[in-house]
């Protein structure tokens, strides 16, 4: 499948709600602009978890730009798309490079959101664009992830930097972009414990860790990476404050999307955080984490919405 089909093929869910719930609201031909289908176009915006800013300013433009009017579907969901597009295109959607030496790339996240596998994905990627690339296994304290980041490293030929088991989770990342350096490799992925955004001290083991890859190379890490399992949905608002406020985040990996028709969360946490979303997981295989392009996820969306879900 090309890109486009592989992002429509993940918001499935998201895309078959919306269809359901918009084609009920034409269900006669055009719909007059009042406040019974204000509330009910604003329900359903709601319902992909997109939140009630964004889908309160998606219901207030379409008010006061053709109330009392008769609209055709095509004609809303053109509004919609178009006022999505504004609230979710912001910068940054690469990953910083350094300037010299290894790329450093810190990944943070909940337990059971992804996050080493999304790892697995990403060094995947790069060993395909021919970069050399070491993986620090910072989740010290769960052997089951470091014996899964080296299945994962030896399958993609990038090298593994472990520790002991319960050893300090800022050593190994440490040791991780030292190794990057000596071996002249092009990137570093950092590894952390899953841990829950209201655990302070877990919280505060990830600033140390980053005050720690800073005094490896003056620059790093130059990026930090924050994956989130989109299922989640609104807790994903509260998972990015704190881990935002602990590690500095400055992507998202939001993963998981092909399971749930949840996939508007994408845009109240790049409201509130000003965190872009760098990559999205759309299924399981490992070329299945892809780089996020708005225009296209918005198109996805509601893709099935136009075609009737053929």
């Amino acid at each position: 499948m090309g890109l486009f089909e592989l992002i429509k093929a993940g918001l499935k869910k998201t895309s078959q709600v919306l269809r359901t719930d918009i084609r009920d609201l034409f269900k006669q031909e055009g719909r007059l602009v009042d406040e019974e289908f204000l509330r009910d176009l604003f329900a359903i915006l709601v319902k992909t978890d997109m939140g009630v800013g964004p889908a309160g300013e998606i219901r207030d433009e379409i008010h006061s730009e053709s109330r009392a009017r008769r609209l055709q579907m095509h004609d809303v969901i053109e509004v919609v798309r178009q006022k999505l597009l504004q609230l979710m295109t912001q910068g940054g959607g690469g990953l910083s490079a350094a300037s010299s030496g290894p790329t450093v790339i810190m990944v943070v996240g909940v337990n059971g959101s992804g996050k080493t596998t999304s790892i697995a994905k990403l060094a995947q990627r790069f060993r395909n664009d021919g970069k050399r690339v070491v993986l620090g296994a910072g989740d010290t304290f769960r052997a089951a992830a470091v014996e899964q980041l080296t299945i994962w490293s030896q399958r993609s030929g990038a090298e593994i930097v472990q520790g002991e088991s319960g050893a300090d989770p800022a050593s190994v990342a440490h040791r991780a972009v030292s190794r990057a350096v000596e071996s002249s490799a092009d990137i570093c992925i950092i590894d952390t414990a899953g841990r829950l955004q209201t655990q302070t001290n877990l919280m505060q083991q990830l600033t140390k860790i980053r005050r720690v890859l800073g005094k490896v190379l003056p620059d790093a890490p130059h990026e930090v990476l924050l994956v989130l399992d989109a299922t989640a949905g609104q807790n994903g608002i509260s998972q990015a404050r704190g881990f935002h406020e602990a590690a500095g985040c400055t992507g998202i990996v939001l993963t998981k999307l092909d399971g749930t028709a949840k996939g508007g969360v994408i845009i109240p946490i790049q409201q509130q955080f000003k965190i872009p979303v760098k990559y999205i997981g759309v299924g399981e295989g490992m070329d299945d984490m892809l780089p996020f392009n708005a225009e296209q996820f918005v198109q996805a969306m509601f893709a099935d919405v136009e075609d009737g879900g053929r």
